[in-house]
This record gives structure tokens, C-alpha cells and sequence, in this order.
């Protein structure tokens, strides 16, 4: 059984332990010296009744002037000490909250991060973005001002509690009886509240997921006119939302009514026991005065409990989905060793490899990428070419069999070490917002400005990139829809030529372009591939008619292997397809 989710973040929180030392102790402090006025109340009555047998006179304060003055000493003495500790405790919660915060979101990010892409592949991106960012929030309120409410109402409750049982134990037990039922009440109110928040939480993880969709999909949604159904999605998805919280808000909104119940038992009982005390001369009118102020300090402020416990359990509720995230172990961990000078010739050997036990991808495959050579696949949708490229970069990692780097399992090899050795130009080209430049050397953060123009010349991209307003310095916007399919995959093929890596795999590289550019970025390809182990994955014949072997896959086994002209000649299933793409299947017929 997991650890409470409260104990759990203590223990994340042990490198500011100092701070929550400190933090700690000035609340109490700040709360010991917020219960003072009554107590000056008390000594001012008792100052007046008494005279010179008053409190202050034992003090040593013989004139009334000058226990007057010095009365009034103490409470600027008490109300600058309350002023400051409340500063320094505000300072201290809130920067621990967002510290917290802060660390919280990069530790979570940086573990997703490393995930194995199965991972993302079975989760939306909404929902993560939920727990990142929503969940950890809630944290910051917390921390930021339930910690601080429940360490004063602790307070509280001790010192009016010990004032009470000195001045008049008779008395104070009308006072203290209360406490029980409200701790009580407290607790059952607390389970009571977490399954609804639990709920919560799962819905702001759903509502996030639909809009994040929603956002991303907005020219799906436009060009099929489905607006009106997406927003009754939507609306759905947040009305259970609504629903889940109004389950909570109902438990939560009842609490103090039901301790205010409480109180007044408390304060009423006070009120008449302590003034019989005072007439049969048991019990000080000042005494008295301080019991009276000192009742509704004790029991008013734990009517705010139920606004804590809530800060609490919704905080409580996103510690656990932000920890059991935390708690996802990768599947694909990082090896120990490196290789300082990659030569590029990678081999597959006996791989099994399913998605799903009933649908095997690949079954006892064994495939060689000699270093220094372009090698090129081909094959119908879904014969396994793709994951092959996942393999390759230990996005995944076969069910039995092998996968080498210069003779290294990759098992074996840093993760980091293994991808920056690989160059990949995917037919999902994917665009970060931000200039042309900053995607271009993302592979590459220190690349020079020339080296930049440079790959983008290769890439066939400068001229188009010349021709924007701006230039290189041109905004592409989110997932780089400001620009064409073509102009997105010239920048791709740019940024993985700048990284210029020995191992470069081309993903339908030339998918999303037209015949001219295609030939075009051909022409920089013999270029870009010269000296490096080069992977194409192709429809497009044409594309990869140059390699010094091509390998056919069907149903994740290699059918034919050979060069362009011998497939062609061999007559099978290369030689259709390619009969196909050219248009001589129909002379033929």
C-alpha cells in the first residue's frame, strides 16, 4: 500500500525542511501574539477594577499612570511583533509554495519526458497537461495558505486552552467540550470530501483533454461543420465536471453551519458559567473578560476548518495523480555505455516484436544497415516500416532478438548517446513555435547563423525562406501551420542536415512535396547522405531508386532485397510497385 499522499510530499519537501522549520514556527508565533489583545483586555479591566492590586502593579508598575503607559507598551510591543511575524510567515509559505511548485513541474515533466512513447501513445495529451500544470496548482494554494490556517488553528486551541485551565478549570470546561465533536466532525468530514475530490480531479483531467483536442483539431472540426457537436461534447464533459464538484461543494458548504451548532453550546455555557463565577467572587472580572474574548477566538476561526479541508483534499487529490505519475516506471531505460566515435552500421537480429500478441509485426526478422551506405525500405501501409524506425531509436524495444549499433546491444548504450548519433526526418514533421531558425538549430542550439543558411540551402529551403517578410526570423507558428506541408518538411530535413549526425533516417522524406521540389531536395540528398549510414522509408520509388540496397517488407518480413535495377529486373513485388508509380503497368495492359 502507497504511502498518504500528505506524508509523501513531506518527504519530496526534505530539502526545505529549514524552511518549513521556519515557516512553522512563525505562525505559531504570529498566532501567540494575535491571542494577546484579550489578554491586554483582561489587564485593562483588572487595571481599573483593581487598582493598585492589579496585575500590572505585581509587575512592579506602582502609579496607575505608569501601568497605563506601560500597558499601552506592551501592546505596541505585541501588535509590531504580530505585524512581523505575519510578514515573514506570508514571505515564507508562499515562496515555499511556489518553490515547491516549481520543482514539482520540472520533476514530473522531466520523468514524462523519459517515458517510452507507448506511453503517450496510450494517454491524451489534455490530461497530462492536467496533472502538470492544474494538479500541481492546486499544491500552491495549499501550501500558500491552508498550511499556515491549519498550524494556527493548532495554536489556537493549545493556548486558549491552557489560558482557560489556569484562570478557571470549572469554567473552561465549557469551553473545551466542544472540541472533540469539531475534531471528529473534522476527520469524518475530511473521508467524506476525498472521493469526491478524486472524482473532481479525473474530470479536469477529461475537460482538459477534449479542449486541448478540440484546439488542435480546430480545421477538422471547421472544415466538417461539427462545431455544434463538439461543443454538446464538451458541454457534456464539463457538466459531469460541474456535477462532481457540486457533490463536493455540498459536503464542504455544510460544514460550518453545523460547527458554528457547535460553538455556540460552547460559548453560551462560557458566557453563563464564568458570569455565576464571577458573582460568588470564584472568578476576576478581568478574568472573566479574557475567558469571554478568549471563547470566541478558541471556537469562532474553526468554522474556517471546512474551507482548509477543502484546500486540503483537492490538494491531497492532485498529490496523488501528480505522484502516480511519478511512480510510472519507463520501460526503456538508459544503458551504461557510450560510444565516443559512432561509425553507423546498425543490425536487427531474430526480432519478435507485436503491439498486441494476436498481430505480430515482426517475426524472427533479421536485417543489416551497413555504415557508410543508404539503405532503403519499401512496402504497403502497415507492413511494419514505422516501427522498424521506432526500433531503431529504442522508442521501443523488441519482444526477443536484438537490435546493434557498431557491434553495441542497444540495450546496453545511453539513450542520449544512441539519439544525438541519429538524424530523423519524419513524414509528421513537427514544428515548434518560434522562428525558422530556432527550429532549424534545434538539433544544434550553438549552430552559427552561416551553418544554419547553410543547411537550409541543402534542404532546398533558403529561397523560400528569403522570400517571407521577415526571413529567417519569420513566426511559424503553433506546429508550424503558418507554413506548407513542402516548406515544413525542407526546414525538417534542414534541422536534421545541421545536426549533421553519422545515422540519418528519412521517414517519406519527400511525402508532402511536389515533383520539382522533390528532385530538388533528391539532388541535396546525395549530398547529405555521402559518408553516412542513410535510411529511407519511401513510397515514392523514385525517391529511393539510388540506394545501394533496397529491402521490400510484407507483413514484417523482407520479401526481396536488392538494388533498384535488380528488383526491377527480378520481376515481383518491387517491380509491380514500381510498375505501378511509373504508369507502365496501364501500357503494359
Amino acid at each position: 500500500m502507497s504511502a498518504h499522499p500528505f506524508k509523501r510530499l513531506l518527504q519530496y519537501a526534505h530539502s526545505y525542511r529549514p524552511t518549513i522549520r521556519l515557516a512553522v514556527l512563525c505562525s505559531i508565533l504570529n498566532k501567540i501574539f494575535d491571542l494577546a489583545p484579550p489578554l491586554l483586555i483582561g489587564a485593562a479591566v483588572d487595571l481599573v477594577v483593581k487598582r493598585d492590586d492589579s496585575w500590572m502593579a505585581s509587575l512592579g508598575f506602582e502609579t496607575f499612570n505608569s501601568q497605563l503607559w506601560g500597558l499601552a507598551a506592551f501592546t505596541v510591543v505585541i501588535w509590531v511583533a504580530e505585524s512581523v511575524f505575519e510578514y515573514i510567515f506570508g514571505v515564507l509559505w508562499r515562496n515555499l509554495a511556489q518553490s515547491l511548485q516549481h520543482d514539482l513541474r520540472l520533476d514530473t515533466y522531466a520523468h514524462v519526458q523519459g517515458l517510452e512513447l507507448a506511453f503517450f501513445e496510450d494517454r491524451n495529451t489534455g490530461g497530462l497537461m492536467a496533472v502538470l500544470n492544474d494538479d500541481v496548482n492546486q499544491l500552491e494554494r495549499f501550501l500558500g495558505f491552508g498550511a499556515n490556517a491549519l498550524l494556527q488553528v493548532s495554536t489556537t486551541v493549545v493556548v486558549i486552552g491552557a489560558i482557560f485551565l489556569s484562570l478557571a478549570p470549572t469554567v473552561a470546561i465549557f469551553a473545551i467540550a466542544p472540541m472533540p465533536f469539531i475534531v471528529w466532525g473534522s476527520i469524518r468530514y475530511q473521508r467524506l470530501l476525498e472521493p469526491h475530490y478524486k472524482a473532481v480531479r479525473e474530470d479536469v483531467g477529461a475537460l482538459s483533454a477534449d479542449l486541448a483536442g478540440n484546439l488542435s483539431g480546430v480545421a477538422t472540426i471547421q472544415s466538417y461543420t461539427n462545431e455544434a457537436f463538439e461543443i454538446e461534447r464538451l458541454r457534456r464533459t464539463s457538466e459531469s465536471y460541474r456535477e462532481s464538484n457540486r457533490g463536493a461543494i455540498r459536503l464542504s458548504a455544510g460544514f460550518a453551519p453545523l460547527i458554528r451548532m457547535i460553538i455556540v453550546v460552547g460559548f453560551t455555557g462560557t458566557l453563563v458559567a464564568g458570569g455565576h463565577a464571577v458573582i460568588n467572587e470564584t472568578l476576576a472580572v478581568g478574568s472573566f473578560s479574557i475567558m469571554v474574548f478568549m471563547t470566541q477566538r478558541l471556537l469562532w476561526p474553526l468554522t474556517s476548518l471546512g474551507e482548509t479541508f477543502d484546500l486540503y483534499q483537492r490538494a491531497m487529490a492532485s498529490t496523488r495523480r501528480i505522484f502516480g505519475l511519478l511512480d510510472v516506471e519507463p520501460r526503456i531505460k538508459s544503458g551504461p555505455e557510450r560510444i565516443e566515435s559512432v561509425n553507423g552500421e546498425l543490425k536487427l537480429q531474430n526480432i519478435d516484436f507485436h503491439y498486441r500478441p494476436e498481430s505480430p509485426i515482426f517475426r524472427n526478422l533479421t536485417l543489416a544497415f551497413p555504415a557508410g551506405q543508404t539503405t532503403a525500405i519499401v512496402g504497403s501501409t502497415g507492413a511494419g516500416k514505422s516501427t522498424l524506425i521506432k526500433l531503431l531509436l529504442r522508442f521501443a524495444d523488441p519482444i526477443q532478438g536484438h537490435v546493434y549499433l557498431d557491434g553495441h546491444d542497444l540495450p546496453e548504450l545511453d539513450l542520449h548517446n544512441l539519439r544525438s548519433a541519429i538524424g530523423l526526418v519524419s513524414q509528421d514533421v513537427f514544428l515548434f513555435h518560434g522562428t525558422i531558425t530556432e527550429n532549424i538549430a534545434y538539433g544544434a542550439p550553438h549552430a552559427t547563423e552561416a551553418d544554419i543558411v547553410k543547411a537550409a540551402r541543402i534542404a532546398e529551403a533558403d529561397e523560400f525562406i528569403r522570400a517571407f517578410p521577415e526571413g529567417y526570423e519569420t513566426i511559424v507558428g503553433e506546429r508550424g501551420q503558418k507554413l506548407s506541408g513542402g516548406q515544413r518538411q525542407r526546414i525538417s530535413i534542414a534541422r536534421a542536415v545541421l545536426k549533421n549526425p553519422p545515422i540519418l533516417i528519412l521517414d517519406e522524406a519527400t511525402s508532402s512535396v511536389d515533383n520539382e521540389t522533390e528532385a530538388a531536395i533528391q539532388r541535396s540528398l546525395q549530398t547529405i547522405e555521402r559518408g553516412r549510414t542513410t535510411i529511407l522509408i519511401a513510397h515514392r520509388l523514385s525517391t529511393v531508386r539510388h540506394a545501394h540496397r533496397i529491402h521490400v517488407i510484407e507483413h514484417g518480413a523482407i520479401v526481396e532485397s536488392g538494388t533498384h535495377d535488380e528488383l526491377v529486373a527480378l520481376q515481383g513485388v518491387y517491380a509491380g510497385l514500381w510498375a505501378v508509380q511509373t504508369g507502365t503497368s496501364a501500357l503494359l495492359a
